[in-house]
């Protein structure tokens, strides 16, 4: 995180080159927070601000996709955790005082970001 103009932003640097990575659909909704990292950098999921409401949001950064959380209503998202593959999502909220954390399964919306040097294998189907 750094500050531009007054704003949390978000930053994604190589550490190896320096080279800062583009976040396309971030630089729009600001400020930034609470930004969690999949094991290899695939997915990133923050907290954004659009207007006056904040909402939570994982990019896919191999698909280029933006994905929003849809989250109970009158919920406001406060902090989240990524889990390392990308297939759940601790998130804490409040409203109207009142705090609690869910936990969200992306099995069905996101793929497994696998730790590095790992390669994602398909179970062998056993014949009828």
């Amino acid at each position: 995180m750094i500050e531009r103009q007054g704003r949390s932003t978000v930053l994604l640097q190589e550490r190896i080159s320096g080279r800062v990575l583009p976040l396309r659909h971030l630089s729009r909704w600001q400020p930034h927070s609470s930004p969690s990292l999949s094991w290899r950098g695939r997915y990133l999921a923050l907290i954004v601000q659009r207007g006056d409401r904040r909402l939570a949001v994982i990019e896919d950064r191999l698909t280029n996709r933006l994905v929003p959380l849809p989250l109970p209503g009158g919920l406001e998202p406060v902090r989240l955790s990524l889990a390392p593959d990308g297939q759940r999502l601790a998130l804490q909220l409040v409203a109207a005082g009142r705090w609690q954390v869910e936990l969200f399964d992306l099995g069905g919306i996101l793929e497994i970001d696998p730790p590095a040097g790992e390669v994602l294998r398909t179970p062998a189907v056993a014949p009828p």
